[in-house]
């Protein structure tokens, strides 16, 4: 539609939810090798620097400067363009930028100039003094989060459409992988940088990084998008329909038309799938009990006993090492095993998993058990992490893969929000052991839902034609 070109491909069906078996563990492993791949843990790597400079670098950098624990406290807020990105991805989705697009393609286009953007944000956020101009802090700081959330949207969609199916999982370990790796630059590494330079070259610093992202962007290769012919001949319709709607004008025609492919279509689009009702609850119940725990993990080692310096020794040793383990292996399996017997298998893992809470909680200030815990949750969540972005990659129509991943994973993050802020008030009502008893099963709807997907998924496999 408009001018957004689709190569259509006759009798195509959307990416299936579920990947080929591997039959040996190299073949696993040595996806993460492919070009493409580390490609996608480099755009990972940009997709997660931006996050901590407007959260815990951000904090530290306010409470270094004395400013109040209420006022760092409202800088929080600055994170709600995450939960709301799908809101503007349908412009991303299927707008052109005029010029740059046919030099770039739509989804290089689109990378390159949000991360130029983001660039000169990040900049100048570093350059305020959150004691003198709060308030322009703060701007600044929302700027950096919505074009943060917006590169978000470009380069998950950058990611599914240039991986082949059988490199989703791979692709899913290495982008949370580069995720995982820019959080520890941008929080540790640029704390430590700012301790010796300021925090101007600290936030400098991180900007420049960013450039890597650009770089693949500028060197690596535009999608093609290949759209069912179910897809294109859908919006064919409705274009010659509204076309042919007196009232309207052409002009006016045309804006509607565009308007249905890029608002109406993604939406309309996921509801046409089998059980999309129950993927929704599966997908926000997924992380619930894991959510749920990791909010009180804090709180629970410190009412152990624990000091901070403990608590951030074995978190940067093991919980780092481990969540890259897991991420890493979960990734290699899903390619192993298929992304919906990685799904239950990683899910009953992570809920597991939150027994170590309950271990933890029985055997009070043990650093033995601490590291163990964090071991344990972490491997299993970035497990679990692998198989989830697999999935939520696989359930896109390439023909609106930005909007529909931008809803799915908003999804995630609201699911996450919305039950973790309750964790506070189920520990204290039912005490450390059964609320961390508790978090290990209230994933149970969710992973009973999954069979009944899988069964699904299989009928639908089965038809003839």
């Amino acid at each position: 539609m408009g001018q957004t070109q689709y190569l259509v491909v006759l009798n195509a069906q959307p990416q299936q939810n579920d990947m080929p078996m591997s039959t040996s563990w190299r073949a696993g492993f040595a996806a993460y090798l492919d070009r493409r791949v580390m490609m996608v843990l480099l755009l990972g790597f940009a997709s997660g620097l931006p996050l901590a400079l407007t959260f815990s670098t951000l904090s530290a950098w306010l409470a270094a400067e004395g400013i109040s624990r209420k006022a760092i406290g409202l800088f929080a807020l600055v994170g709600t363009p995450y939960a709301l990105k799908f809101l503007w991805s349908p412009l991303i989705d299927r707008l052109p930028l005029p010029g740059l697009t046919r030099l770039l393609g739509r989804r290089r286009s689109w990378g390159v100039l949000i991360q130029a953007l983001l660039i000169a944000a990040i900049c100048g956020l570093g350059a305020t003094d959150p004691v003198r101009e709060i308030g322009l802090t703060a701007a600044l700081a929302l700027v950096v989060a919505f074009l943060s959330a917006s590169q978000d949207i470009v380069l998950d969609a950058y990611r599914v459409e240039i991986l082949d199916d059988e490199q989703q999982g791979p692709g899913a370990g290495a982008v949370q992988a580069g995720y995982r790796l820019a959080m520890l630059a941008s929080g540790a590494g640029a704390m430590l940088c700012a301790q010796t330079f300021g925090w101007f070259a600290a936030y400098g610093l991180m900007a420049a990084l960013l450039g890597l992202g650009m770089v693949v962007l500028l060197l690596g290769p535009e999608p093609q998008v290949k759209v069912s012919a179910a897809t294109a001949e859908r919006e064919r319709r409705a274009e010659e329909y509204l076309a042919a709607r007196p009232h309207l004008g052409g002009t006016r025609a045309k804006v509607v038309a565009w308007l249905y492919g890029a608002v109406v279509c993604p939406f309309a689009d996921f509801m046409t799938r089998p059980a999309w009702w129950a993927v929704l609850l599966f997908i926000v119940g997924y992380k619930m009990g894991e959510a749920m725990a990791g909010a009180m993990a804090n709180p629970l080692y410190i009412k152990m006993g624990f000091s901070l310096a403990e608590i951030a020794y074995v978190s940067k040793i093991f919980g780092f090492g481990a969540t890259m383990a897991g991420i890493l292996v979960g990734g290699a399996l899903v390619t192993r095993l298929g992304v919906m017997r990685a799904l239950l298998l990683f899910g009953v893992l992570q809920s597991l998993g939150n027994l170590a809470y309950v271990w933890q909680a029985v055997a009070g200030h043990d650093l033995w058990a601490l590291a163990l815990c964090v071991a344990a949750e972490n491997l299993t969540a970035g497990m679990a992490a692998s198989a989830l972005v697999t999935y939520l990659s696989g359930l896109c129509n390439v023909a609106y893969t930005a909007t529909q991943y931008a809803l799915l994973s908003s999804l995630t993050a609201l699911g996450r929000t919305v039950f973790a802020s309750t964790s506070g008030w189920l520990a204290d009502a039912l005490g450390w052991v059964d609320f961390f008893l508790l978090t290990t099963v209230v994933t149970l709807p969710a992973l009973l839902i999954l069979p009944w997907l899988m069964r699904q998924q299989g009928r639908v496999a089965s038809k003839p034609g």
